[in-house]
C-alpha cells in the first residue's frame, strides 16, 4: 500500500542518517524504496549507528541480544570471565545477566542502570559508558567509542502476538532506549493524532518493551512534526510535543533540505546527544523506595534541551562576565530547565579544552553556580535531581540566611541555592572572591513583591521602606542591586523569567545591530499556548461595559428570566452607583450560575477576585460573604493580604478573617470548601492553583502586572478536563485596549526598540 511504502521511506531515510545505509540497499535490485516526495537530507555523514536486525531482538528481556553480549565481550572480558568461572556452561552465566538485569529494570529502571551499572553476583557491568568532559583523560574518551548505538526497523516485540511490530526501536548497547511510529501526512497519517492514538490503543504496554522505565521515550513522528511520552498508560497516555517551534508559534520550521522534524534524527538522535541526553536530562522523580510504576520520567523537551545547549556553547565559547535573558513562558517547565543549567553549569570548560583536549589538570569555568528563587520547591527538586545526576556528597547547599550565603561561597560550594531577598548580599560576596568564578542563575518569575515580601526585600538591600521603593518587584530590586554596585567580571548571569520589564532587557538582554535588545532564548506564550501548556486567557476576556451589553441583548430571550440582573446592572452603569455590594452581587451572578452549578472542571472550578487595595479585598470580602449567607452558603470565600490593615476603625489581618493561619490560605483555598479568592497584590504572581477559572477584576493592570495577574488562569488541568472555554474574566475597571497593549508585548516575544537610560546600560 501507499501508505507503508511511504512509512517504510520515512524508516529509511531515518535508518540512513543514523547507520549510513539502509535495509533496502543491501538487497538485491531494490534501489528506490526510500524515496519519498519531497527532496531527502543529503546522507553525506551518518551518526555511526549499526544496523540491527529484527531477529536479534529479545521480547522477552527487550533486548538486541547480539548487540548486548558484543558490548559486554569487547569491554569487560574480565568481569564476564569471573562469572563464567563459576558457572556450568554458557546458557547459566548469560540466563544469570539477564534475569537479573531484567529484575533490576523492574524496580529500578533502565535509566539507573545505564548510570550506575548491573551487579551480578561478584561481578559488575557498566551499561553505558558516559559522554566525556572536556578534562577527561584519553581512557575516557575511548571508553565512550566502544559504545554500540544502533538502529532496528520493524521490531516485533509482542510475546502475545509475534505479528506486531514498532516501526523503529533505538538502542544502546543492545537496551532499547527510545521506540518511534512513524506516520505520512501526505496520505492523511499524522503523529498528533494517529501516532499517538497507536501507541495508546494499539500497543501492548503490558509488554516489557513498552513497560514503564524500560524505555526513555516513546516518539510518534512523522515528516512535519514530532510528538513523546515516557509512560504508556493505554488511552491515559499523555504526549508532549517534542517541536522547535516556528515564528513563535508552534509546529517545525520548514527544511530546505527534508522534513521539517528532521532535526529529531540529525541532531538529537546523535551519539554524543543522546548519551548526553542520558547523563544530563533524563530523570526519573520520585522517592527511591517507591514503587517504580509510582514514579515520573523526565524527558526534556525541545526547547528546554535547546536553551541549555545553547547557553553551555556559548559559555564554553566566550567564558566568564556576560549576562543571559531566558524569555520562557508560563508551561515552559521553567523549574527543569533551571536545574538542568545548573547541573551543566558546573561542568563546563573552557572552548580550548573542547577543541584540543585535557588531561584532568584543567578547571571548570565556574567554582559555584548559585540559584536565586523564591521558591523553596525549586530547592528541593535541586537537591533531588543533583542526588541523581551526581553521587558527590555536600555538591549542593541551601544559603537563606546572609551568613550560610558567605560561609558557601567560600567554602566554595558548587551549587548554592539562595532567596531574591538576599540578591545584595551575593553581589558583595562575589566581588569579595575575585578570584573565583561564578554562574549566578535568578529565578524572577515567582516572586511576589507586596506587604512582608516588599518589606524584606528592602531591608535585604539595606533600604528602609520608602515611596521611592512602592511598586518595585523583583525585576525592578534586581537591577538596582546591581546598578549600585560595581560589577566584576568574576560571574555570568543567567535570568530566566516569562515577562521582562525594558530595564531587564536592556541588562540581561542581546543587543541588535539596530541598538534595540532581545532575550538569548525565547519560549513564547503563544507557542506554550497551542502546545496546550497553557490556556488563553484573553480568549473569554471581557470588560464590565461588554458584559452589560452582552446582557442587555438577551433581555428579550425568553429562555433568560433576567428582569432583577438587568436592575442591578442599571444600577450599576447608568446611575454610576459603582458599589463594592452591587459588583459582589454581579459576580456572584455571573459564578454560581455560570461556574458552579454546571459543575466545571468536574465541579472543583474556582474563582479570583483582584481588587485596588487591602481595604477593598476586605470590603469585597465582606460584601461577597454576606452575600453567600443570603444564598445558602454555597460554598466560602477567602481573603488573601500581608500585614494588618485598619478598615472603619477595625484593625484586621488575614489570619482574623479566614480563622485560620497565614500559610494555611494556599491549602485551604484548594479544598472544596473554597471556591472565591478575594486578593490586593498578594498572590497575583507566583500562585499557581489549576482549578482557577473565573477572574474578577477591579484593579488598573498595566504592562508586566497586567500579564502576570491574568495568567493565574492559564494553568492547565488535564485531569479536570480544563479547556480555553472554561475560562473567563470580568473586568470593571480596565479597556479591552489596556489589556490588549500590555498582553502585545509578551505574547510572542519581548523586544526594545532603543535604550532607555544610557546609565543603565554602563
Amino acid at each position: 500500500m501507499v501508505s507503508k511504502t511511504n512509512e517504510q521511506a520515512l524508516e529509511a531515510a531515518i535508518e540512513k542518517k543514523l547507520t549510513g545505509t539502509c535495509l533496502e540497499e543491501l538487497r538485491a535490485n531494490v534501489t528506490d524504496i526510500h524515496k519519498v516526495e519531497e527532496p531527502q537530507a543529503p546522507f553525506g555523514t551518518h551518526h555511526g549507528y549499526e544496523l540491527g536486525y529484527h531477529q536479534h531482538f529479545n521480547p522477552r528481556f527487550a533486548i538486541d541480544e547480539k548487540k548486548f553480549w558484543a558490548f559486554l565481550e569487547n569491554t569487560q572480558e574480565k568481569e564476564l570471565e569471573t562469572l563464567q568461572r563459576k558457572s556450568r556452561g554458557t546458557d547459566e552465566w548469560q540466563r544469570k545477566i539477564l534475569e537479573r538485569l531484567d529484575r533490576m529494570i523492574k524496580t529500578r529502571g533502565l535509566l539507573n542502570l545505564l548510570k550506575k551499572g548491573l551487579s551480578v553476583d561478584d561481578a559488575h557491568f557498566t551499561l553505558m559508558y558516559p559522554v566525556p568532559l572536556a578534562s577527561s583523560a584519553d581512557q575516557v574518551q575511548q571508553q565512550f567509542k566502544t559504545n554500540i548505538f544502533s538502529s532496528t526497523r520493524q521490531v516485533h516485540y509482542s510475546l502475545d502476538n509475534p505479528n506486531e511490530s514498532i516501526d523503529l526501536v533505538l538502542f544502546i548497547n543492545g537496551l532499547a532506549f527510545a521506540t518511534l511510529e512513524l506516520k505520512n501526512p501526505w496520505t492523511g497519517q499524522t503523529a498528533r493524532y494517529h501516532g499517538q492514538k497507536q501507541y495508546r490503543s494499539q500497543r501492548d504496554k503490558s509488554q516489557p518493551l513498552l513497560q514503564f522505565g524500560r524505555c526513555l521515550v516513546h516518539m510518534a513522528v512523522d515528516t512535519d512534526e514530532v510528538y513523546m511520552a515516557t509512560k504508556l498508560a493505554g488511552k491515559s497516555t499523555f504526549f508532549l510535543p517534542f517541536n522547535k517551534g516556528h515564528n513563535l508559534v508552534a509546529g517545525n520550521p520548514p527544511n530546505k533540505d527534508g522534513h521539517k522534524s528532521a532535526y529529531l534524527w540529525e541532531e538529537v538522535f546523535s551519539k554524543d546527544s543522546i548519551a548526553t541526553i542520558i547523563e544530563h536530562f533524563v530523570r526519573l522523580d520520585g522517592k527511591p523506595k517507591d514503587p517504580l510504576f509510582k514514579r515520573t520520567l523526565f524527558f526534556p523537551r525541545y526547547h528546554q534541551m535547546d536553551v541549555v545547549r545553547k547557553l553551555i556553547s556559548h559559555v564554553t565559547e566566550n567564558g566568564v562576565g556576560h549576562t543571559y535573558l531566558i524569555q520562557h513562558s508560563a508551561g515552559s517547565g521553567k523549574s527543569n530547565s533551571i536545574t538542568w543549567a545548573a547541573y551543566q553549569l558546573i561542568e563546563t570548560y573552557p572552548q580550548h579544552l573542547q577543541v584540543h583536549g585535557a588531561r584532568g589538570l584543567e578547571q571548570p569555568l565556574f567554582d559555584s553556580v548559585i540559584v536565586v528563587t523564591d521558591r523553596r520547591l525549586l530547592d528541593k527538586q535541586l537537591r533531588e535531581t543533583i542526588r541523581q545526576f551526581s553521587e558527590v556528597k555536600n555538591i549542593i547547599a541551601p544559603a537563606y540566611r546572609a551568613a550560610d550565603l558567605k560561609a558557601s561561597l567560600e567554602q566554595g560550594k558548587k551549587i548554592i541555592i539562595t532567596t531574591i531577598q538576599k540578591f545584595p548580599f551575593i553581589l558583595d560576596g562575589i566581588s569579595d572572591l575575585s578570584r573565583k568564578n561564578f554562574a549566578v542563575v535568578i529565578d524572577e518569575a515567582h516572586s511576589s513583591q507586596s506587604g512582608f515580601a516588599h518589606d524584606n526585600m528592602n531591608r535585604a538591600m539595606g533600604t528602609p521602606n520608602s515611596e521611592d521603593d512602592e511598586g518595585m518587584d523583583a525585576q525592578d530590586k534586581i537591577l538596582k542591586a546591581m546598578t549600585e554596585r560595581k560589577m566584576r567580571g568574576n560571574a555570568s548571569y543567567f535570568a530566566f523569567t516569562a515577562t521582562p520589564k525594558n530595564t531587564t532587557l536592556e541588562k540581561f538582554g542581546v543587543e541588535q545591530s539596530d541598538g534595540s535588545f532581545k532575550p538569548f532564548h525565547l519560549y513564547s506564550m503563544k507557542q506554550a499556548i497551542e502546545e496546550g501548556f497553557i490556556l488563553d486567557v484573553l480568549a473569554n476576556y471581557t470588560t464590565y461595559k461588554s458584559y452589560y451589553e452582552i446582557q442587555k441583548s438577551i433581555v428579550d430571550n425568553p429562555l433568560f428570566d433576567s428582569k432583577r440582573a438587568q436592575k442591578k446592572l442599571r444600577a450599576y452603569v447608568e446611575r454610576h452607583q459603582q458599589t463594592i455590594n452591587i459588583k459582589s452581587e454581579i459576580i456572584l451572578d455571573h459564578f454560581i450560575p455560570q461556574v458552579v452549578t454546571p459543575k466545571k472542571l468536574k465541579g472543583k472550578a474556582k474563582g479570583m477576585v483582584v481588587t485596588q487595595n487591602i481595604e477593598a479585598a476586605i470590603r469585597y470580602y465582606k460584601a461577597i460573604s454576606r452575600q453567600l449567607a443570603l444564598r445558602g452558603n454555597p460554598f466560602k470565600a477567602v481573603i488573601a493580604f500581608s500585614g494588618t490593615k485598619e478598615v472603619d476603625g477595625i484593625e484586621f489581618t488575614e489570619a482574623d478573617i479566614n480563622g485560620f493561619g497565614e500559610g494555611e490560605t494556599k491549602d485551604k483555598f484548594d479544598t472544596d470548601e473554597y471556591r472565591i479568592l478575594v486578593v490586593a497584590n498578594k498572590y497575583l504572581t507566583g500562585f499557581d492553583q489549576p482549578k482557577l477559572s473565573a477572574m474578577y477584576v477591579d484593579k488598573k493592570l498595566t504592562s508586566v502586572l497586567c500579564v502576570q495577574t491574568l495568567s493565574r488562569l492559564n494553568r492547565s488541568a488535564p485531569k479536570l478536563g480544563k479547556k480555553t472555554e472554561d475560562l473567563f474574566v470580568l473586568d470593571f475597571f480596565n479597556s479591552v485596549d489596556d489589556i490588549k497593549l500590555a498582553f502585545d508585548d509578551f505574547y510572542t516575544s519581548t523586544s526594545l526598540s532603543e535604550a532607555t537610560d544610557i546609565n543603565v546600560l554602563n
